[in-house]
């Protein structure tokens, strides 16, 4: 409840967060928006009053109805974001999974784009000043320095993030205020009859919505960072950054009432409504709003990438954690991944313009997922059918031509962000299948039915002793059973003499924050086989080896367990024992005979393993103290080996 209350909780400094994280991709969007809808188009009241008509109404139905006021109810114990929402709804229907590896792979195929285009639009400002000056080293080098921040944390610079994105919202206001005045016929467009007539009776009018979509691209950001802000400030702020946004695109569609007939060929309608004395400032100010909107957007996929592990789509990459703020994360192989991304999409695109061609087709789909989910989400609540129905068919509709218009960008470059969003979905769908291939087939047993054996083997002094305490990180996630390559570890492959045998499992919780804890001991045998099952939500750190030390501590204090060394003379000196982790690492053993599929999906799943975190990194286990043991993962053993035996004369 406590979450909740939070959630829920109104204030100033809860405010300011939220335009400082979550409105830099929406906020940076007046910078190409008309821009892009008009571009090489005849300048005409049809298309000014049409474009403008559309975007409110864009504005108004996707960004304000759809996410403010529905989707940010959907909270995950106070967490947002297309695989919080997946995780409320997974257990419910399998299928689910499909829109959600669509919906994350495509948000993360945007974050390649989004903080390139946002830079070159605010960068391309200087050459109103500026003529010659090349902005492709300049954006690449701003770009470069975002991503090198990343490894000491954004705490410090986050402070900063909100006072900068309420100057940019007021300048966006006061700009295009002073443009309305002049020409206050503008006020026409927020009649949806002329974004109607633009749309049905223009030739090039539904393609036009392709770029009318840009306005809303930043959206799922509102509800990814639910967490951060709190839905309440989230909903409040909105109001005073939608006037502001509106304002600016109003203002803009006024400015061009006085091109009409003009074609804009470079001009950025953005630069054009700013007095020429205000230029430079507000150059700089755009390109703060720039970076603020990239490192949002990278934040998300650190974020999106985290909860993608917990949920089994994604390989056990390193995650570092720069401060002990809540939501602070650094994920090196994604951010250098990113890095290269939006490099590359810089020098192959050079001018925001030809970006803007690419961009916003991935995002649709997202959108589309999220519209899926969440109507599975309401009726899994038990709203009434009809408003379900009522709710997925209208946005569907939406989204649905949305996607048709944008998928005109296709051959102008979205094929780019489609390209990097199919990798990453196939990335996922295999990390899935492996993880429920190699589930399937794990074969468990009664921990029961070894205790006898193991206090047994723990009084062996025939055998030398292996560790005072001996810890073994097992998937069984039942209380009573555990791996038989487990109970093969301890006593076949080298038999492994021990005072006390613990057994950790870690299972990850739908909810984003549950750290807890059971301890299973076997009391009739001098507690030295105890087996502990951590909950952890998806977005908590494994540390392992401090939880560990923690339970120990607190088992001690209730005298559950003796850690005092059992070595004679270390015991007398009243020494603790000491402790050694085993972590059971599977490798495909050349004894399988698997169907083609199943043989690709098993290959690619461990040559990307190579390349990522080894378990006891991922479990944050003390490398000084663990031993990795290699086991064979047998899938399906080969079968009628014809084999003859041939006798000597």
């Amino acid at each position: 409840m406590e979450s909740k209350h939070n959630l829920d909780k109104i204030s100033a400094a809860g405010v300011l967060v939220a335009f400082g994280i979550i409105y830099g991709d929406i906020g940076t969007s007046p910078l190409y928006v008309m821009q892009a809808i008009i571009l090489r188009e005849k300048i005409t009241e049809e298309i000014i009053y049409g474009s403008i008509s559309c975007i409110f109404w864009t504005l108004t139905l996707q960004t304000t109805i759809k996410y403010v006021i529905l989707i940010l109810r959907a909270d995950n114990r106070g967490e947002g974001g297309i695989f919080a929402l997946y995780a409320l709804v997974r257990k419910h229907a399998k299928w689910l999974t499909v829109p959600a590896v669509i919906g994350g792979s495509t948000l993360l195929a945007d974050g390649i784009i989004t903080p390139p285009i946002s830079v070159s639009s605010a960068v391309e400002g200087l050459q109103l000043i500026y003529p010659n000056i090349q902005t492709i080293p300049i954006v690449i080098g701003i770009l470069t320095l975002i991503f090198i921040i990343q490894a000491f944390g954004t705490k410090v610079v986050g402070r900063a993030f909100g006072p900068i994105m309420v100057t940019w919202f007021v300048m966006l206001g006061v700009l295009g205020l002073f443009q309305i005045v002049e020409h206050p016929e503008i006020l026409k467009a927020f009649n949806p009859k002329y974004g109607f007539d633009l749309l049905t009776k223009h030739k090039e009018g539904f393609w036009m919505l392709g770029a009318v979509f840009l306005c809303t691209t930043g959206a799922e950001a509102l509800y990814s960072d639910l967490g951060h802000c709190g839905r309440e400030n989230i909903r409040i702020s909105w109001i005073f950054v939608k006037i502001c946004l509106l304002l600016n695109y109003f203002g803009q569609g006024a400015w061009l009432l006085s091109e009409m007939g003009n074609v804009l060929d470079s001009r950025k309608p953005f630069y054009e409504i700013m007095p020429e004395w205000w230029l430079l400032p507000g150059v700089v100010i755009a390109t703060l709003a720039a970076i603020i909107a990239s490192q949002a957007v990278i934040t998300g996929s650190f974020t999106l990438i985290s909860e993608a592990i917990r949920l089994n789509f994604w390989p056990k990459v390193r995650l570092v954690y720069p401060s002990d703020q809540k939501g602070q994360l650094y994920v090196p192989s994604i951010n250098w991944l990113l890095w290269l991304g939006c490099s590359g999409v810089v020098l192959y695109f050079g001018q925001s313009s030809n970006m803007e061609a690419a961009y916003g087709l991935a995002i649709t789909l997202t959108m589309i997922m999220t519209t899926i989910l969440f109507s599975y989400y309401l009726y899994m609540k038990r709203v009434n059918l009809w408003i379900v129905i009522g709710f997925m068919l209208l946005y569907l509709f939406i989204e649905g031509m949305f996607l048709g218009a944008n998928l005109l960008k296709f051959t102008h470059g979205g094929w780019f962000t489609i390209l990097v969003g199919a990798l990453v979905a196939g990335l996922m769908s295999i990390w899935l299948r492996a993880f429920y291939i190699k589930l399937r087939l794990t074969e468990y047993t009664k921990l029961e039915k070894y205790l006898p054996a193991l206090h047994e083997l723990s009084r062996d002094i025939s055998i030398p002793k292996y560790s005072t305490h001996l810890v073994f990180m097992t998937n069984a996630s039942r209380p009573s059973e555990i791996e038989t390559k487990v109970i093969y570890s301890i006593f076949q492959k080298r038999p492994k003499r021990a005072d006390v045998y613990w057994f950790i499992h870690v299972d990850t919780t739908d909810d984003p924050y549950t750290m807890e804890y059971k301890v299973l001991s076997d009391e009739d045998n001098n507690d030295n086989v105890i087996k502990i099952n951590f909950r952890l939500g998806f977005r908590i750190e494994q540390r392992i080896n401090l939880f560990f030390r923690k339970v120990v501590e607190d088992m001690v204090m209730n005298k559950e367990v003796d850690i005092t060394s059992r070595y004679e003379s270390l015991n007398r000196q009243n020494i603790t024992g000491d402790f050694r982790f085993v972590v059971l690492e599977r490798f495909l053993s050349f004894e399988n005979d698997l169907p083609l599929v199943e043989q690709l999906v098993m290959k690619t799943y461990f040559f990307v393993k190579d390349f990522t975190t080894p378990e006891d990194k991922w479990f944050g286990l003390d490398s000084s103290s663990v031993k990795i043991e290699k086991v064979p993962l047998i899938i399906r053993p080969v079968e009628n080996i014809k084999l003859k035996r041939v006798y000597s004369n």
